[in-house]
């Protein structure tokens, strides 16, 4: 599936969280006052995805003070997620993907680069949803480091 570009009808999705509980991208998008941060990252509790995760937990207050909930994606199985949760305190969904299949229908599946090497996997990406299900800002291909605060940037958030 390509990327998704604002204007876009986000895919809606039911997965589950680190403590098996359904969550729909619809009840998130109802919860907030302005949308959905939806990030996608390949693996819990390595360097990047811990720094990127990191930084939303920081600036949590941030996000949602502005009307936005966070949400994190990768396909790492339920009790890893558990995990990297507990030991980093992220006070905000992480979901489950262990088919990669909403990661495809986001663009956020395929082919990238690591180490100069070509592999198929997961492509760290974060797409903001409206609360009319419509993708209000998406970044493919981003950097861990920094990210969080450019979106901020990008999004008036300071």
């Amino acid at each position: 599936m390509p990327a998704l570009a604002v204007g876009d009808t986000a895919p809606d999705f039911t997965l589950t969280d680190a403590h098996g509980t359904e969550v729909r991208l619809a009840a998130l998008r109802e919860a907030a006052e302005r949308g959905v941060v939806v990030y996608f990252y390949p693996r819990a509790s390595t360097p990047g995805c811990t720094k990127e995760a990191c930084d939303f937990r920081d600036s949590l207050g941030a996000w949602r003070e502005a009307g936005y909930e966070v949400v994190g994606i990768s396909p790492d199985p339920q009790a890893a997620l558990a995990r990297f949760a507990q030991k980093e305190s992220l006070p905000f969904p992480l979901l489950s993907d262990p088919d990669h299949a909403v990661m495809e229908a986001w663009g956020a599946w395929g082919e990238k680069k690591s180490y100069g090497r070509l592999l198929t996997g997961t492509i760290r990406s974060t797409v903001v949803v409206g609360r009319d299900g419509l993708v209000t800002l998406a970044r493919y291909n981003v950097k861990a480091t920094g990210h969080v605060g450019r979106l901020r940037a990008e999004l008036g958030l300071g």
